[in-house]
């Protein structure tokens, strides 16, 4: 499945101000739910909904309820920085954790927690992860989700890199990717350039 390009002005605007090194710790925070809350509203446009009528102060209305099962899980720790988002415009959603470390010198992503909600195989599972690198921890976190029975998930994040894009497509070619940005590629640490920087350590001021 294609990548999912988001070229909402507005989300480009929340971009730049994240790329830049000069944004401090509570500016960047705000700017990751801005984002995320847009990034969000595209991944689950085609949400399943039914027909209802509500009664307005003048009289009935027709009206559309979603009636889908949303589950979002954050990849820890960067992803926590998107949840507030998602569950703002889904405040029904229930919400799993995973938690991944990468090794700096490997790159290659370790599972150190995961709880997952239950019932996951009709769910509209949507993982936020900011900065898709490498691609181990998103495949990572598609193979415990898809082990516990999610089929239709989508993945968001605020970066990728041409590795993460192509490492999701060849483990799981049905995962829509949704972005503003590929960037150009990983640096020799792994880190996506031009990127933004370690997500974790801006968005807690750890830097």
């Amino acid at each position: 499945m294609p990548v999912h390009l988001v070229e909402h002005p507005l989300v480009h605007d929340a971009l730049r101000i994240l790329r830049d090194r000069t944004t401090p710790p509570e500016a960047f925070r705000r700017e990751a739910v801005r984002i995320s809350r847009l990034l969000t509203a595209e991944a689950l446009r085609d949400l399943p909904v039914a027909t209802v009528t509500v009664e307005t102060p003048i009289g009935p209305s027709p009206a559309r309820r979603v009636t889908a099962d949303v589950v979002v899980v954050p990849v820890l720790r960067a992803g926590l920085g998107m949840l507030d988002a998602v569950l703002e415009l889904a405040p029904h959603a229930r919400v799993g954790h995973i938690g991944l470390q990468r090794d700096e010198t490997t790159a290659v992503a370790s599972q150190y927690y995961a709880k997952l909600p239950p019932d996951l195989a009709s769910a509209w599972v949507v993982i936020v992860d900011p900065m898709l690198a490498t691609g181990g921890s998103a495949v990572a976190a598609l193979r415990l989700l898809t082990d516990a029975g999610a089929r239709r998930i989508r993945l968001v994040c605020i970066v990728a890199a041409p590795e993460g894009v192509a490492a999701v497509e060849r483990a799981y070619p049905d995962v829509a990717i949704y972005t503003p940005a590929v960037d150009q590629g990983l640096n020799a640490h792994k880190f996506i350039v031009p990127g933004l920087g370690d997500f974790g350590d801006r968005l807690y001021g750890t830097v």
